[in-house]
């Protein structure tokens, strides 16, 4: 962790460099020494590997495990400076992987939080106004006042939340509450009337201004249509060093919070690729990143043209910072906030809806293969049956005209499915991003779609029994990143209601274990150096003070994280 790592050396190094970035540092070691640094033992193991799924014990080497077997057979390789703990029947696992993750620590530091980012929390409209207007005192007028974690399903009031009520903010300036899924935002009329929004305003493809019982603007607004209002009005203006000091302190921040909850690697979507070097360098970088870079889509910045024009790859970096696949590239709109693309028409809702899709499938089809041909891995945001059948015949259109192997797209989210569309899936090699933590969290929010779709939403178990290789990804800020949250939800398919949706789609905890490390590191591809406790792969763990199959099913998600470790070092304990 304190090798410099620079923004000229990663983005500007030639093959040489490169190399050596990613030269194993387990082979660099000197082998007349071969004594372990660490030796854990007395521990309930489960390694991930076919040949010895359960051990005892390990010993890591530089970072690296360097034996797995029994307690007596490792501890014998302990010498007079290794460091031996006893882990006294605790269970250990491979790190935990995240491969869909917004780090965006500077809100969490920042910003107005009107939700829980991290649990399951009721709040009141009353509570998100009297946050927002000690803001907007703060605020000179003309500038906009906004809230972020908003969760529309866990406001105590049980309704909706209105243009009116952000009118009672301010009516100064434009007010916004940023609905956790990202793809909805709450405004005030100043801000609508800032943008021109009225009745009669027809909104952009992919994207709708909402209306209330009678007509009116609800101030809901999804999707594209939020550009709309997002560009006018004043912002806060900060200095470049100013704004490079928000970064740093925001990515140092969660990256202490993803260890907390036993992350060792997390596929970051986009970013400042400076900052993140910088806090690696500081060695406040406590987890590794898979990087996908972000393209020119809804405001965010464009690397993916950078790295297109100067031949960069996915797999560039080394062992702690990575180039992974692209961020994703939207193709439909959001689960939790019922905007995705369906086949059918949303229950129960009045005119019919069936959702956003964003691009055209030209479109499509000409964004996937240039990245295809790039050497790039592919990645989109597919949730409904819509948008990731678009998806799909982009990448076979893709492969057709240039076929590559080995090339895993990942489908990001990949929600509702049908078994024709997990039979694609298969034969592309793609991997799906799948929700980790919805089943448990957003559970209130399944009896919009029901339960007919709620079978072959986040289907775990018919994507295992094809031989996919799902993995969680938390989507945060939309769900929470708590991995034994996400593995309970999978286990069970039951919400914090005590509800359950979609039973057919249950996968064992060992199967759950298995997509968020070792799948996780597939869709990197860096299995073949992370995901499992095997010898010469990087020795990152979690300490665990029970054993997730052997508690009750309802109690996995209340499992205490003892320790986590990235490299043989210990970046969080309990």
């Amino acid at each position: 962790m304190t090798d410099q790592f620079t923004r000229r050396t990663f983005l500007g190094a030639g093959a040489g460099a490169a190399a050596a970035f990613i030269a194993p540092s387990w082979l660099r070691f000197d082998a007349r020494d071969a004594t372990p640094d660490l030796v854990v033992h007395g521990a309930k193991v489960f390694t991930m590997e076919k040949p010895l799924p359960v051990a005892e014990a390990f010993a890591v080497k530089h970072g690296r495990f360097v034996a797995v077997g029994k307690s007596a057979d490792v501890r014998a390789l302990a010498g007079p400076r290794t460091r031996v703990v006893d882990a006294r029947g605790m269970t250990i696992v491979p790190g935990f992987i995240d491969t869909h993750v917004h780090p965006d620590g500077t809100t969490l530091l920042y910003e107005v939080l009107v939700g829980n980012p991290f649990e399951v929390e009721f709040v009141t409209i009353d509570s998100i106004i009297e946050k927002l207007r000690a803001r907007a005192q703060k605020t000179p007028p003309g500038t906009w006042v906004e809230g972020f974690f908003f969760d529309d399903t866990k406001l105590k009031d049980k309704r909706a939340l209105h243009r009116k009520d952000l009118d009672r903010v301010s009516t100064e300036h434009p007010v916004a509450v940023h609905h956790r899924g990202g793809h909805t935002a709450f405004y005030n009329s100043k801000a609508l009337a800032l943008a021109n929004v009225t009745k009669a305003t027809v909104p952009p493809r992919g994207g709708t201004f909402d209306r209330d019982a009678e007509g009116e603007l609800s101030g809901r607004v999804t999707d594209a249509a939020m550009d709309v209002v997002e560009r006018v009005g004043k912002r806060p203006t900060f200095t470049a060093a100013q704004t490079a000091q928000r970064e740093r302190d925001g990515l140092a921040h969660i990256s202490k919070q993803f260890v907390r909850y036993g992350l060792t690697s997390v596929h970051h979507e986009g970013g400042d690729l400076a900052a993140l070097q910088d806090v690696r360098a500081r060695g406040d970088l406590r987890h590794r990143v898979s990087y996908e870079p972000t393209e020119r889509q809804f405001g965010m910045a464009d690397v993916l043209s950078g790295m297109v024009a100067s031949g960069m790859q996915t797999g560039f970096g080394d062992e702690w910072i990575r180039i992974g696949a692209t961020s994703e590239h939207l193709v439909d709109g959001s689960f939790s906030e019922r905007t995705m693309a369906l086949s059918v028409p949303y229950p129960n809702r009045q005119p019919p809806y069936k959702g956003n899709i964003i691009p055209t499938q030209e479109q499509l089809d000409a964004w996937v293969l240039t990245m295809h041909r790039a050497g790039i891995q592919v990645n989109c945001h597919a949730n409904g049956d819509v948008g990731i059948d678009m998806y799909l015949t982009a990448l076979e259109r893709a492969q057709r005209a240039e076929p590559r192997t080995n090339t895993r797209p990942k489908i990001t989210h990949c929600t509702l499915v049908t078994p024709e569309l997990v039979r694609r899936i298969k034969a592309l090699g793609a991997v799906p991003a799948m929700f980790s933590t919805y089943a448990y969290y957003n559970s209130d929010k399944f009896p919009f779609y029901g339960e007919d779709l709620m079978k072959r939403a986040m289907a775990y178990r018919w994507m295992l029994d094809a031989g996919v290789p799902a993995t969680g990804g938390s989507d945060f800020s939309p769900g929470p990143f708590a991995v034994l949250m996400g593995i309970q939800g999978m286990v069970t398919r039951t919400g914090w209601d005590g509800k359950t949706w979609g039973a057919n789609q249950r996968i064992t905890v060992d199967e759950a274990l298995r997509v968020t490390t070792l799948n996780g590191a597939y869709a990197s591809h860096e299995e073949t150096i992370k995901g499992s406790i095997a010898e010469g792969k990087l020795a990152d763990f979690v300490m665990l003070a029970e054993d997730p199959h052997t508690v009750a099913p309802e109690k996995i998600k209340d499992i205490k994280i003892v320790r986590t470790v990235v490299g043989g070092t210990t970046t969080y304990e309990a």
